[in-house]
């Protein structure tokens, strides 16, 4: 059975998740760590150079993760590869990443701030800090204002800026759903659609988003269609 394409819509933000190589020499991964800042360094220039809007990132040893409104429907996938192909070279190493990167994209006004929080608390999932905004290597300090975290390259999705008038309000306003974390079902249900590379929201906004995007959105019922009755007589 042939892959489906990247799932793409024009001015849609996407999750989009590029999971590393499992290395299990320690220093490898630690030559890996090191190259964390360069790696956000790299995304961001790729990004840019495609006209892709970054409203967040994250780097861990176990993957590099985004959120971004792509300008193509390639022009994501042209950046990744450009920050694997800079890491390989580093590295002195062959294929960085473990396959194609996963995707989804997130219905506005729903699940674009869950998205970015799921984000931004990789650093947590995996055990490396206790407070998100105090990973590095990682958009969260940005967004909760913490000090010398840099904004440089980022885009903050208009979901963000609603979250207060100014920049004060905003910040306390997402550190506190940032800590608080998503619901247990909501991350869930994101980290399936981003698995499986389909839409992310409700009924209605997956309807409509099927009618823009460049495939189908969701996974087809399974099992054999009913039988019409339409056409039965009487005995």
């Amino acid at each position: 059975m042939a892959r489906l394409a990247r799932l793409y819509a024009e001015g849609f933000a996407q999750l989009a998740q590029a999971k590393f190589k499992h290395q299990p020499d320690a220093l490898v991964r630690q030559s890996l760590t090191l190259q964390f800042a360069d790696i956000g360094r790299w995304l961001r220039l790729a990004l840019a150079e495609t006209d892709t809007l970054l409203h967040g990132w994250v780097v861990t040893p176990s993957s590099l993760t985004l959120l971004a409104t792509p300008s193509d429907e390639t022009s994501l996938a042209r950046s990744i590869q450009q920050v694997g192909r800079h890491l390989a070279s580093r590295l002195h190493a062959g294929g960085v990443f473990e396959g194609r990167f996963h995707s989804t994209i997130a219905q506005p006004q729903r699940w674009l701030l869950p998205c970015l929080i799921w984000l931004e608390r990789q650093p947590v999932r995996e055990g490396l800090v206790t407070e998100a905004d105090t990973w590095r290597w990682s958009s969260a300090g940005a967004h909760t204002g913490s000090l010398g975290a840099s904004a440089v390259g980022l885009q903050p999705h208009a979901d963000y800026w609603a979250c207060g008038n100014t920049p004060f309000d905003r910040q306390a306003v997402y550190r506190k759903l940032l800590q608080e974390g998503n619901a247990a079902s909501d991350d869930a249900q994101l980290q399936a659609c981003l698995l499986g590379q389909w839409g992310l929201g409700d009924d209605a906004f997956l309807t409509e988003l099927g009618k823009l995007a460049n495939r189908r959105v969701r996974p087809e019922r399974r099992g054999r269609p009913k039988k019409s009755t339409s056409g039965k007589t009487s005995a």
